[in-house]
């Protein structure tokens, strides 16, 4: 296990460097330039050359690279072109609203997908198994922006049960008041997720009941119901938790058009008002602790893969 955690390990630090790489070439790649933001388009020549040598933009490009780098391993991402205020402190603002929006959406997401999953894996020609099937494909034909408009005008301005607006108010300070602010946006990833993971429940569930020890444990006389919850569903968990963690993963950084619909203070919201301002260090300070989050992420279910199955440590 030692072994297996340390190859791991390995993967993940080089899949960082590479990953900062990328995050650092964005500003060559985006339109414009930040001496030309921070100082105007009316700016002269040489007030465009003081905010380069300002920002070290005069340097090599690896040696920006390595002066970044260095200082985002210390925790310094920069300062807002915009606001002058640290990076991580913006990051440490919103950070924690996403997670919470993310928590939400699983928790609905598992809740809808594990048992219309598992039933429709029991009943494959049942109603349940066909309506899961025509909802999957509405869901995911649907754009999330379109679901989250199409909540605010039903929950919101007809019946009135929610604002049409989001706040972030920790759980643990207001549980009730955190679950009312957070609904909207949780119901419409959750929706999605629950989309997503339905299929692949309900495929390996249904792989795991054809597997010759389920036909042992049915001639015990074991209820089916029994069968798919104790059994199947242990034997279905692999699959399950990679796309669970994909869809996790992709949500740390995908809840942009969420979140700007409903104006949830959250990460995703900090990177689009970013990339309309031209903010580079707090873009490049977003996607680093976004694909630093994907890849963690990513870790951890390699580490229950070894859990859940010890075949995975000899691999």
């Amino acid at each position: 296990m030692v072994a297996y955690l340390l190859r791991r390990s390995s993967q993940l630090l080089l899949t960082l460097l590479l990953s900062s790489i990328a995050v650092f070439a964005i500003i060559y790649a985006v339109p414009g330039s930040p001496e030309l933001t921070i100082a105007g388009p009316n700016a002269t020549p040489e007030q465009l050359e003081f905010v380069r040598e300002r920002l070290g933009l005069d340097k090599p490009v690896p040696v920006q690279y390595l002066k970044w780098l260095v200082a985002a391993v210390r925790g310094d991402l920069g300062h807002s072109l915009a606001s002058q205020v640290p990076v991580t402190e913006l990051l440490g603002q919103r950070f924690p609203a996403t997670v919470q929006l993310i928590c939400f959406t699983l928790i609905i997401g598992l809740i809808l997908a594990l048992p219309v999953g598992g039933y429709a894996a029991m009943r494959p020609n049942g109603i349940v198994a066909r309506a899961a099937s025509v909802a999957q494909i509405v869901l995911l034909a649907t754009p999330s922006f379109w679901l989250g408009i199409l909540f605010i005008w039903i929950f919101g301005l007809r019946l009135g049960w929610f604002v049409t607006y989001s706040d972030f108010v920790p759980f643990p300070q207001d549980p009730l008041a955190a679950v009312k602010s957070s609904a909207l946006p949780a119901l419409t990833l959750g929706l999605f997720m629950a989309a997503v993971l339905i299929r692949f429940v309900r495929s390996a569930v249904s792989d795991a009941l054809r597997e010759p020890f389920i036909l042992a444990v049915r001639a015990k006389g074991i209820p089916e119901w029994r069968v798919v919850t104790r059994h199947a569903f242990r034997n279905a968990l692999l699959p399950i938790v990679t796309v669970v963690g994909l869809q996790l993963g992709a949500f740390v950084g995908g809840t942009v058009v969420t979140e700007s619909i409903f104006n949830y203070p959250g990460l995703g919201r900090l990177v689009f008002t970013s990339v309309v301002a031209r903010d580079y260090p707090v873009v490049q300070g977003s996607l680093l602790l976004v694909v630093t989050c994907f890849v963690v992420i990513n870790m951890v279910v390699d580490l229950l893969y070894a859990v859940l199955d010890p075949r995975v440590r000899a691999d």
